[in-house]
Order: structure tokens, then C-alpha cells, then sequence
């Protein structure tokens, strides 16, 4: 079992951030002392928070992650990367053509 300092500097995820997936419920930690109240995150713990760091760099929500970690058999995970790439294709054209008109507009101005 890793303490959370040894878990954020494996995972490059900050305390901060393990404490508020822990929170909204998205990675909880494997066992808290009931004393000194440390958190502590194993093997499999590991996995998920590299999934998630993942995800999250990848532009998902906080909703989009916990859909996919509601779904144990990451089933849906396809489904929701399909569409997550159709939206940042569909934003990549809504600002290619806004550069076009930006382009027009100083065109314009020079003529």
C-alpha cells in the first residue's frame, strides 16, 4: 500500500486532486487509518488514477469520468472517447473557420 504523498508522486497526480476524486467519489482511497486519518491506495488504485489522469487530459469532465468509472467493464469507455473526438473535431472546424474570418476581416481592412 502506498501513502498518498508516494501515491501523488507515482500517479503525478496532486494531493489535492486525490482528495477530490476521493470526494466526488471517483477514487477513493483503499484504507484510511482511523487514527491519523492517512489515506492509502494500492495496486489497483494505481491503475485507475493513471486512467483518470488520463481522461482528464484527454478534456473529459468530471461527469464524463465517473461514467466511465461506473462502468467497471469500461464498456462505455469507446463510446465516450468516439465521442469525445467528434466534439474536439467539431470545435477544431468551428475555429479553423473563425481564423478564415479573421483572416477575411484584415484582408479587408487593408484593401
Amino acid at each position: 500500500m502506498y501513502k498518498m504523498s508516494e501515491f501523488s508522486s507515482l500517479t503525478g497526480l496532486s494531493k489535492e486532486t486525490l482528495r477530490y476524486y476521493s470526494e466526488v467519489g471517483l477514487l477513493e482511497p483503499v484504507y484510511i487509518h482511523p487514527t491519523n486519518r492517512y489515506r492509502y491506495y494500492d495496486d489497483g488504485s494505481y491503475l485507475l488514477a493513471l486512467l483518470l489522469g488520463k481522461l482528464r487530459g484527454l478534456g473529459f469532465s468530471i461527469q464524463e469520468m465517473k461514467e466511465v468509472m461506473e462502468d467497471e467493464s469500461f464498456f462505455q469507455l469507446e463510446k465516450l472517447l468516439r465521442q469525445k473526438k467528434e466534439r474536439i473535431q467539431y470545435q477544431l472546424k468551428e475555429l479553423q473557420e473563425q481564423v478564415e474570418d479573421i483572416d477575411e476581416f484584415l484582408k479587408s481592412g487593408r484593401e
